[in-house]
């Protein structure tokens, strides 16, 4: 049993000398030729070439270290192989430097890191000496063994944690009994992959300190923030150990997991409301009921997110406390302001649970929402009337078919401008009583005073309902700024003129201002406009007081021949014995 004495000084550099500056390693060269002397002769000791060493090394074996390896091994003399740990599919275990080994694999192995590659090459007296073994193993075989180390662990070892990433905020550690969701990818300690929830495409679910997972990752969890990615080398008896798992976690395996935490919540948990923003003088707030409107952004606890109102660009609306919406919002709803914005924490169980929502929201998710209240209303609401100014004479108020001249701006609750009289050369006109203003505004401008200002809150069964119109959102209260500019008293549908108080006893000699038995169209409108000068009668306000005149003439010329005469003032009764009313 010989090697020459190139290999036996290569394979000792090999052992001993770090990668360095070539001068240093030329120094250290001279050194070691001079102590070490390699002549051809018998080996004394393992010899060691370590071929391919890994650049990062942070664990090197010791005495009393389990292995686990892959070995070739062939004898020295001619290379013939007589056993192979990669031909059984199998790596070998055991533990070093306590004799479960030949003599010359305990010194062989010593100071190996994973994924490092040897060749130690046995002298008989530390391997199988002058017996032999088996029938395999020649008396005075010196043994070359091709080493591939692929786990080192110790009985003393605990699962070490490294934390990779740590997010700014942490308000929530992961504990014993949580539910926790979280992504991973597994590999051996050799970097060799055996599993990853990333390929999957779903989450790692599961309670922590119940049993479901393996010792060392119960352990590796606790105390993780969600955003937190960290580093858990778990060894093989707080693993899989001796059995281990499948065709790729072998036995006496230390497993690595890169795990990042996704979710974090107990069964236990309640909802969780902050607060961002309360507008000043909230006077009302949200109860059971209400119907509201509010925009929202929806993510999950990591930041991302599954939805929003405002990218439809469309509030979501719904009934409170009505089983319209998930529990958890339910229940945040309440409480609520008009521009109050609020964060809520939804834990799954009061989400959508175990099933979650197709690709939208996983199983076990907990969801956070950022929300702001539009409006609220509840069905049974009137109008609410505010008069913000009131003029100290107020001879006439507003009614049912005057003709009204108003000023307004109509802007939503959260102070969004829809419309405004402003965007017109003049304030707007309309005759009250004949549905030409939605039925809200109507009631608003009621009661008025010329100069009189009033805001008015219009829930939408009193405006523009669940369908809205133009810029007005769907089932939108609104908010009127009003001001009274002008009015003029007017008279029931159906009449063009109305008499105030009661009219002549005998109507056509009152017509018939020149007494002569007939009243053509000229000393009609005489007397007419005379009424409404002495305010004793009123003609329909806002339209053409000639033409108003004209079309009551013809109405009261019944005979079309150009003149009103006494027969045709007084009533006419037809066949069916109806009366038909005179135009006055």
């Amino acid at each position: 049993y010989y090697t020459d004495s190139l290999l036996c000084s290569s394979a000792l550099l090999h052992s001993r000398l770090p990668q360095m500056d070539p001068t240093v390693t030329l120094v250290l060269l001279l050194s070691v030729v001079v102590t070490v002397t390699c002549t051809t002769g018998p080996l004394v000791d393992v010899v060691v070439d370590r071929y391919d060493i890994p650049k990062v090394c942070p664990r090197e074996v010791q005495t009393e270290d389990f292995v686990r390896y892959h070995f070739n091994g062939t004898f020295h003399a001619d290379g013939k192989k007589f056993d192979s740990s990669h031909d059984r599919g199998k790596a070998f275990i055991s533990q070093v430097g306590l004799g479960r080994l030949i003599t010359g694999m305990d010194r062989g192995l010593q100071g190996m890191c994973v994924n490092e590659r040897r060749r130690v090459t046995v002298p008989p007296h530390l391997a199988y000496g002058s017996v032999g073994t088996g029938g395999v193993i020649p008396p005075d075989a010196v043994l070359v063994f091709d080493v591939l180390l692929l786990d080192i662990w110790s009985t003393e070892d605990k699962v070490q944690i490294r934390t990779l990433v740590k997010p700014p905020s942490c308000k929530r550690k992961a504990a014993a009994s949580d539910y926790v969701r979280y992504h991973y990818n597994g590999t051996l300690l050799s970097g060799a992959a055996f599993d990853s929830s990333y390929s999957r495409n779903t989450t790692y679910d599961t309670y922590l300190g119940q049993g479901y997972l393996i010792k060392g990752m119960d352990e590796g969890l606790l105390g993780m923030c969600v955003g937190e990615r960290r580093l858990i080398i778990v060894p093989p008896f707080l693993a899989y150990g001796e059995n281990g798992s499948g065709t790729k976690i072998p036995p006496q395996a230390t497993l690595v997991f890169e795990v990042l935490m996704i979710d974090v919540f107990n069964p236990k948990d309640d909802l969780i409301v902050e607060v961002k923003k309360v507008p000043k003088g909230c006077t009302r707030r949200t109860v059971i009921g209400d119907y509201i409107r509010y925009h929202y952004n929806g993510t999950f606890q990591d930041g991302t997110a599954f939805d929003s109102s405002y990218e439809r660009n469309s509030t979501y609306n719904t009934y409170i406390g009505m089983g319209y919406v998930i529990q958890g919002m339910d229940k945040a709803l309440q409480g609520l302001c008009i521009g109050e914005k609020r964060r809520i924490i939804v834990p799954p169980h009061m989400a959508y649970g175990e099933d979650g929502v197709g690709d939208l929201i996983p199983s076990s998710a907990v969801l956070v929402f950022d929300i702001h209240v539009i409006d609220f209303h509840n069905p049974k609401d009137l109008v609410q009337i505010k008069v913000t100014h009131k003029p100290q004479e107020c001879n006439m108020t507003s009614e049912a078919d005057d003709l009204i001249q108003y000023r307004y701006n109509c802007s939503m609750m959260d102070g969004t401008l829809l419309y405004s009289s402003d965007h017109y050369d003049s304030p707007s006109i309309t005759t009250l009583g004949e549905n030409k203003v939605i039925p809200g505004l109507e009631k608003g401008l009621l009661g008025m005073c010329v100069g009189e200002r009033r805001e008015a809150v219009v829930p939408p069964h009193w405006g523009h309902g669940e369908n809205g119109a133009g810029e007005v959102p769907g089932s939108a209260v609104l908010f009127f700024e009003l001001e009274l500019v002008d009015l003029q008293k007017g008279v029931p549908e159906g009449f063009m003129f109305v008499w105030l108080g009661d009219g002549p006893d005998e109507l056509f000699p009152a017509m018939d201002l020149n007494s002569n038995k007939e009243v053509p169209l000229e000393e009609f409108s005489a007397f007419i406009m005379l009424q409404v000068k002495e305010g004793k009668g009123r003609l329909r306000p806002g339209l053409d007081a000639d033409s108003t005149i004209k079309d009551m003439f013809n109405k009261q010329d019944r005979n079309r021949d150009g003149k009103i005469i006494e027969d045709e003032v007084k009533p006419k009764v037809d066949e069916e014995s109806e009366t038909r009313r005179d135009e006055l």
